[in-house]
């Protein structure tokens, strides 16, 4: 066996899979106690907090620990998203740390292995952290998004919320009133009070439509997405008149040439869904990055710089994690200091740089002071320079 080429590669490359292991169990380790470690505290100090809620909720719908189980697991997604990337950098720092004050990198360079290989499963790590945030962002987050809509004083969904008012600009109809309130169980409007302006044709019954109640319909069998009226209050005798145009496109339905209506009843078609109509700007919040396009698209919304810049930021996210990472790395092995609270100090120090940079960037694109897609990557390319300008000791 002696003379088979290459057959000492194989315990070379046997202790290189030995120490990436070792490396691994060391950054997964830290990173599930950081995790679970605030989210934890969260739980904790929001949970006594609202603890009056979940106790009379649980009265009706089941056992304490289960209601507070449910309502947590579903905001720990969203927990997620928000520090994974501060996470993943905390659990390479420590991991660093842990193997320098050791003395483990000093063997390990010893016998000739560069700090750039060393640093290879932590990176590798980072990735896979990254794919799992951009997974729960945009397939996890808005498949629970109707639980995490709902806070500890309205579990259920049906507290009545005040209706901010939101303008259609496709069928140019202010939609909301004074006095309207929105239920999110049912998807109803409870005395909704809808202004038509600008749009010719529209305003013949009357400039206001009033009833009772108005429920959300999303479009079906060919019928357009939109708002049933019931209990029509103004304007008077709608049974009796046709259905409204505007540009061939029927917006204003009522019974008189509308079979699935009854009498009392009117249809207001519109491409503003009651998720996006009861949330105003925050529905983009638990939105997907896919769903965000495509509201460039409806031309019943009118998205604004700062909607266009959280479209660019969901793509720059997980290059900017990547970014924070070579940042932090650095710093970690060029030190001589093995402090672990030292660490700490570093990391925390340089998130809030990094962050008052991120946030400063978008307060200026959501201003209009620069262009949205600008503000969004500027960044990105302030922090990759600085980046690899410090990464010397990882090339060592």
């Amino acid at each position: 066996m002696s003379n088979v080429p290459g057959h000492a590669v194989y315990p070379g490359l046997l202790r290189l899979l030995i120490i990436d292991r070792y490396l691994l169990r060391q950054f997964w380790h830290s990173f599930v106690i950081c995790f679970c470690s605030l989210t934890g505290l969260y739980v904790v100090i929001d949970g006594f907090g609202n603890l009056e809620e979940f106790i009379n909720y649980a009265q009706k719908h089941g056992s304490l620990l289960g209601v507070m189980g449910e309502y947590y697991a579903y905001r720990s997604l969203s927990f997620f998203d928000t520090t994974s990337h501060l996470l993943t950098l905390i659990a390479a720092m420590f991991t660093v740390t842990w193997i320098q004050r050791h003395n483990e990198l000093t063997a390990l360079e010893a016998a000739g292995i560069p700090r750039s290989r060393i640093i290879k499963p932590l990176v590798g790590a980072a990735i896979v952290i990254i794919v799992l945030s951009v997974a729960n962002r945009e397939w996890m987050i808005p498949a629970v998004r109707q639980h995490l809509s709902h806070n500890a004083q309205d579990l259920e969904g049906s507290a009545a919320k005040p209706l901010q008012a939101r303008y259609d600009n496709e069928t140019d109809v202010l939609l909301g009133g004074p006095g309207s309130q929105t239920f999110a169980d049912q998807q109803r409007i409870h005395k909704p009070d809808f202004d038509f302006y600008l749009s010719a044709g529209l305003d013949r019954y009357g400039p206001r439509l009033w009833a009772e109640d108005a429920f959300y319909r999303p479009p079906r069998q060919g019928r357009p997405g939109g708002y049933l009226f019931v209990k029509i209050e103004q304007p008077k005798g709608l049974d009796q008149k046709p259905s409204l145009l505007l540009r061939d496109r029927p917006v204003l339905l009522t019974p008189y040439d509308t079979p699935w209506l009854k009498p009392g009843e009117c249809f207001l078609a519109s491409n503003i869904s009651f998720e996006q109509l009861e949330a105003g700007t925050d529905w983009r919040q638990f939105a997907s990055t896919l769903e965000l396009i495509h509201g460039l698209r409806n031309r019943s919304l009118d998205y604004g710089a700062d909607d266009r810049l959280a479209i660019h930021s969901r793509v720059v996210k997980p290059l900017l994690d990547i970014t924070l990472l070579f940042l932090g790395l650095p710093l970690m092995l060029s030190r001589s200091n093995r402090n672990v609270f030292l660490a700490i100090g570093l990391c925390v120090g340089l998130v809030i740089a990094f962050m008052l940079v991120v946030l400063g960037c978008k307060y200026l694109g959501a201003s209009y002071w620069f262009e949205p897609a600008l503000a969004a990557w500027l960044p990105l390319m302030i922090f990759v320079p600085c980046a690899v300008a410090i990464s010397q000791p990882l090339r060592q």
